[in-house]
């Protein structure tokens, strides 16, 4: 997960205030004195750190407090608050909007990622049924077309771009004519970065705006900058009217917190961070569920938006059905596993659940794991319909298991690995037997069809344990049960 050491220190530290026996004064101080340490590492300025310590002793004044208030839920709940205020620049950013064109300029220094950033952009809002377009109007760097070109063919969005032209200006303009004539509703626009913050790199981007006019212009900035990130923000903003900025290369740095702080202050508004990457490692910012999942408080509504984007409304109550049923085939692991895969990076959407924690799974085994489904997909294309609509994994013998080796290019090791994973979902899956139904167009309450009893039996006991037991689980259904998102996905809702 992003940040993961940063949000694992804070977790930790709220976690060892927990399970002190009695709340006071010197509990409190050593809480916040891991929080402050965490945050300092992470670059976060010094005077933000300072206020968001005192501004918590303000709220949690442990001799005010009366007698039979829950003074745990009180500082996590201060804790949360300041992070978020934080984090929050209080200012939201222009939004683009379905079938009205939108012209949206990238702006950055050079080696900050923007060129990719501007086809992950357009990726994102593809999948959201936009129709992007890709203007590159960096002539200044050699190859910056040819990396566009690419990127944009691999994610089947078209481009405009010359090697000829060497005036940027003309080629932005061109190309935002171009698309505009096609009916694309969102065009972006690529322009030249520079290796520090230099005259002619800001003149350049003047001429570029005036001349496109954009509805959106976007700061892309290196979070390994950490709290340097308030300098470079603000001197663009002097320059162009800069109105929201994506932060890249938040997986591998240590100072990503600082940075995202102190674009903060500047009062830009942070809508994307980069995590990664591949196409999909894109991440809309959105600060209360990401201090929630930083936290390990998990973010229900962004891992319900997940699973609405891979599974189709139409397929989701027939889902429901085989859960209900408890029969579990081969060819249902087999769409499990497209639909985790379509979810995009798994330490990404399991950060989405509460109670999860980046050490369940070290990075460099997400990888390793994302692998895995592949090859077992690998070896179920070798299948027959029977053997992938059979509930009896006895009709898979050695003969059967040496013939889908053979043709799926996998060792009959591998295959007899695969059986085993199968067995152990399909104990999982049958313990969700007898799960009710809900009628199409009747409100379900999670809640009332799925109980914390049989979510026990299929969670794994190291989540189980960290959402605290059944008696989190059954607070957690709760907010399951309210949650108007989860009951559409079940086949509940007001239709």
């Amino acid at each position: 997960m992003v940040l993961a050491q940063l949000g694992g220190s804070i977790s930790r530290a709220l976690q060892q205030m927990s399970s002190a026996t009695v709340i006071d004064e010197k509990v409190l101080n050593e809480c916040l004195n891991e929080i402050t340490r965490a945050l300092l590492q992470s670059d976060v300025q010094f005077k933000l750190v300072r206020d968001m310590q005192t501004n918590i002793k303000k709220i949690v004044n442990l001799d005010d407090l009366a007698a039979g208030h829950n003074k745990r839920k009180i500082i996590q709940q201060a804790v949360f608050n300041e992070l978020c205020k934080m984090l929050d620049p209080g200012k939201p950013s222009f939004t683009p909007k379905k079938g009205k064109t939108s012209v949206v300029m990238f702006v950055g220094l050079q080696g900050s990622g923007k060129t990719t950033t501007c086809t992950k952009y357009a990726y994102y809002h593809q999948k959201k049924g936009w129709k992007p377009a890709l203007v590159c109007a960096d002539t200044f760097r050699a190859g910056a077309f040819d990396q566009l070109k690419q990127n944009a063919t691999k994610a089947k969005i078209p481009f405009y771009g010359s090697y000829m032209e060497s005036d940027p200006v003309k080629i932005a303009v061109e190309g935002v004519e171009r698309f505009k004539k096609e009916s694309c509703d969102l065009i972006i626009v690529d322009t030249s970065g520079r290796h520090k913050q230099e005259a002619a790199l800001f003149e350049e981007m003047r001429q570029v705006s005036e001349a496109t006019k954009p509805d959106l212009v976007i700061f892309v900035m290196d979070s390994s900058i950490g709290q340097a990130a308030f300098d470079q923000a603000q001197a663009f903003k002097q320059s162009v009217a800069v109105g929201a900025v994506i932060v890249t290369k938040m997986d591998g740095h240590a100072k990503g917190g600082g940075a995202l702080s102190a674009v903060a202050a500047t009062k830009s508004p942070v809508i994307f961070i980069g995590t990664g990457e591949h196409m999909d490692e894109f991440e809309v910012f959105d600060v209360k569920p990401f201090v929630s999942r930083l936290l390990g408080m998990g973010d229900w509504s962004g891992f319900m938006d997940k699973i609405h984007e891979v599974v189709p409304m139409d397929q989701q109550p027939e889902l429901l059905q085989k859960l209900s049923e408890g029969n579990f085939t081969l060819r249902i692991m087999y769409d499990q596993f497209q639909n985790l895969l379509k979810m995009g990076p798994i330490n990404q959407v399991f950060s989405m659940l509460p109670g999860y924690s980046a050490d369940l799974m070290p990075k460099g085994r997400e990888k390793e794991s994302q692998a895995k489904l592949k090859r077992y997909m690998t070896m179920m294309d070798s299948m027959t319909d029977e053997e992938l609509d059979s509930t009896n994994p006895k009709l898979i013998n050695e003969s059967r298991m040496m013939r889908i080796a053979r043709g799926s290019g996998h060792r009959v090791q591998e295959v007899m690995e695969m059986m085993e994973e199968y067995k152990r979902l399909a104990k999982v899956w049958s313990k969700m037997k007898g799960l009710k139904i809900p009628k199409k167009g009747e409100m379900s309450a999670l809640s009332r069809n799925m109980n914390a009893q049989h979510m026990s039996k299929v969670l794994p006991p190291q989540i189980l344990k960290q959402i605290g037991g059944m008696g989190g689980l059954q607070s957690l259904m709760k907010q399951m049960g309210s949650n108007k998102d989860m009951m559409g996905m079940f086949g509940g809702g007001d239709k």
